[in-house]
């Protein structure tokens, strides 16, 4: 993704929060060859280069790339829902320069070829990196386990049945054992289908009043529980994929201060709706796992203030016209969130619920780390991936300007504050000027 003919870039005067380094200061930045060559306040007094493009970055903040660990991109089989071309536009808008793109796809992400395709299809048509997670069973059907090593061999970065759980305890089992000679990372859907039953929003007074069937957060707790108690067993490295309920969050900090390899992802909808956001039927806010209430939101945002969870995600799952205007109960679950993910993050900073630096671990250091990738730092010497956004800009959601190609967005004309102003790739700018 780097270009090296691409003009070196000076970024300056901007506000350098970089969490892998501690780094929290105005300076800026030099980028040369797709790489970060410099860093630090005294390039804001720089005499002028020749061949060297100066971004003057007063009152926006430099940080590194997001990194986000759960795309879904319905190429291949679906691409009337989003494409990597579409899915690359809307990162970039939104500060995303690494996609981890879930492996529900039709066919799913199961064997080498597959993964391979989807490498050169990222390559040649997304303006972002893209790695993707393999399947963790044959077809994501939760039976036979895939190749592994084959696998991670070929590029994929974890291994996972996407949105759906995998329930048979002995495969779990396998798969952390197995994995654990790879370094491999299984990452858990935890939601049981079979307590889920046909529940379609959160169990509880709410559910009841609107007459829809609830989904207990009991679903959530007895997969991951069970998983906790595998992985003790087994050793591995293990991932809760979208904490929802504060429930979990007491069996994943007791998991942590037994010495577990546990971490945990949660959505950016989860921190910033709850279950009323439901209103009369909006299907725009039928997710899995479903909305929580008001109490298990602060929850979570308690839980990633501390540490507790690692990673916030965009959890993108963008559905087409004919699967969102449905009754609540036919519709299907998810929400478009690359363009969005980042300002809504700041609606939790400007609350007083987390600090910038926090936020922005959360969304870029963690999550490399967790998938042993070189991105989320402005380290001199890493991947040039970069982006500048004013914290402040305040801007409405309108769909129609959304960049990715379902609209299906929580957002939907939502006054927001905090804009990308640049995203930069490997060195190349993919958005802004």
């Amino acid at each position: 993704m780097s270009d090296e003919t691409a003009p070196a870039l000076l970024l300056t005067h901007g506000r350098i929060i970089d969490p892998a380094s501690g780094r929290d200061e105005t300076g800026g930045i030099l980028i040369e060859n797709g790489v970060i060559r410099d860093v630090g306040p005294h390039l804001d007094h720089l005499k002028p280069m020749n061949g060297v493009t100066v971004r003057h970055c007063a009152g926006a903040v430099i940080a590194p790339g997001l990194v986000d660990m759960r795309v879904f991109v319905g190429e291949p089989g679906e691409e009337h829902r989003e494409t990597f071309r579409t899915a690359g536009l809307a990162a970039a808008a939104g500060g995303i320069t690494t996609m981890i793109c879930q492996p529900q796809t039709l066919p799913p992400l199961d064997d080498a070829p597959s993964i391979d395709f989807v490498k050169r299809r990222a390559k040649d048509r997304c303006i972002v990196r893209v790695h993707p997670m393999a399947a963790l069973t044959k077809g994501c059907a939760g039976g036979e386990m895939t190749e592994i090593g084959l696998l991670k061999e070929v590029g994929a970065v974890a291994y996972t049945d996407g949105a759906r759980a995998v329930t048979n305890a002995q495969v779990i089992r396998r798969a952390l054992t197995y994995g654990r000679m790879f370094d491999a990372l299984i990452v858990q859907h935890c939601e049981d289908p079979d307590l889920v039953g046909e529940g379609v929003m959160n169990e509880g007074e709410f559910a009841a009043r609107l007459g829809l069937p609830g989904a207990p957060d009991l679903a959530e707790t007895v997969i991951l529980e069970r998983d906790m108690r595998l992985l003790a067993a087994s050793g591995g490295r293990y991932h809760a994929a979208l904490i929802s309920c504060s429930a979990s969050l007491d069996v994943l900090r007791k998991a942590k201060e037994a010495g577990l390899n546990v971490t945990a992802g949660v959505s950016i909808n989860h921190l910033t709706f709850n279950e009323n956001d439901v209103g009369q039927y909006r299907t725009f806010f039928k997710l899995a796992p479903p909305l929580r209430t008001e109490d298990e939101r602060l929850a979570l945002v308690e839980a990633l203030a501390s540490g507790l969870i690692d990673v916030i995600v965009s959890d993108h799952n963008p559905q087409d016209v004919e699967t969102k205007r449905l009754t609540f109960a036919e519709a299907a679950n998810g929400a478009a969130g690359l363009e969005t993910m980042l300002s809504a993050g700041l609606r939790l900073v400007e609350a007083g619920h987390l600090t910038l630096p926090r936020l922005i671990e959360a969304m870029t250091l963690a999550p490399s780390r967790i998938l042993h990738l070189p991105s989320g730092t402005l380290s001199v010497g890493a991947p040039a991936d970069v982006i500048v956004f004013d914290p402040e800009e305040p801007w409405v959601c309108d769909p129609a300007e959304m960049r990715g190609r379902s609209k299906n967005t929580p957002f939907d004309e939502a006054r927001m504050a905090g804009r990308v102003k640049a995203t930069i790739v490997g060195g190349r700018t993919v958005f802004g000027g």
